[in-house]
């Protein structure tokens, strides 16, 4: 099934301006739930309220970076719901995905997850000693950036956000080559969903994130460095400041961390012999 297009949505807006109002037509950016549901063993694993559109990637992204999944290969397949007692639209709200056989994940850990907002409200609740405890190893990636390039990136990350450039209201997060090459860049009302859009879009298309830089707009938190541990992604930067909780990642998981990226300036907090100054 080919979902709808349904990523902004036009409405009537009042504008004041100089003390008088005028009737126009805006667009909003669309935001809806998405439920993301084994089909063996039968089980809905989240709840979380998106953008529609890279629905796909967003829930392959999304059991990778929390450890359900390992790779692509662990995913049989994955469909739109095809249930006839769930009301027409609605049925693109619901990804069914189908591991492979003998696959048996943990699935405790995603218990977090159930009604998730798109302004990531639950991410502090988990600690780095958990990431520690499912065993992923400190990122060693020789890469370098020029800060040049590192300068180059906000404006290359606003410029290619076609969705938010038509709303005004929407995450956007991207994948840098260490030229400064943009990659790809996925949209949606919640960081945190536009992160797992641009790793399982890598995933599915088998493309490494070691040798990349991935920014993203607004802040830097807890759970973007939790998924930025799993995809194995050196360098991560953003417009706004991290939290305590995303700092401690990055230090302990050998993340050099880039925030408050805006024109000729920046802050790195760790990780700094990945940038090369003049």
């Amino acid at each position: 099934m080919k979902p709808p297009t349904r990523s902004k949505t036009k409405t009537q807006v009042w504008v004041v301006e100089n003390g008088k109002k005028r009737l126009r037509q805006d667009q909003l950016t669309t935001e809806e739930p998405l439920e993301i549901r084994l089909t063996s063993p039968s089980r809905t694993v989240a709840i979380t309220m998106r953008t529609p559109g890279a629905d796909f990637e967003l829930a392959a992204g999304f059991l990778f970076s929390e450890g359900v999944i390992n790779s692509k290969q662990d995913i049989d397949r994955m469909s739109y719901c095809t249930d006839e007692s769930v009301d027409g639209e609605q049925r693109y709200n619901i990804i069914n995905v189908q591991l492979k056989p003998g696959l048996n994940p943990d699935l405790q850990p995603l218990e977090r997850h159930f009604y998730i907002n798109s302004a990531c409200g639950v991410c502090g609740k988990a600690s780095v000693e958990a990431l520690l405890l499912r065993g992923y190893a400190k990122i060693t990636s020789e890469l370098t950036v020029k800060s040049e390039v590192i300068y180059s990136l906000s404006d290359q990350l606003r410029s290619h956000q076609g969705i938010f450039s038509a709303t005004g209201g929407l995450h956007a997060a991207a994948v840098f080559d260490a030229e400064g090459k943009i990659g790809n860049l996925q949209e949606d009302v919640g960081r945190h969903n536009a992160l797992d859009k641009l790793i399982g879009n890598a995933l599915l298309g088998d493309l490494p994130f070691n040798r990349h830089i991935v920014m993203v707009s607004g802040r830097s938190s807890f759970e973007i460095l939790q998924k930025s541990v799993v995809a194995g992604i050196p360098i991560v930067c953003s417009v706004s400041a991290p939290s305590s909780l995303a700092v401690s990642v990055a230090e302990e998981f050998g993340i050099t961390l880039v925030g408050f990226l805006r024109g000729n300036r920046f802050n790195v907090y760790t990780g700094w012999q990945r940038i090369i100054t003049a």
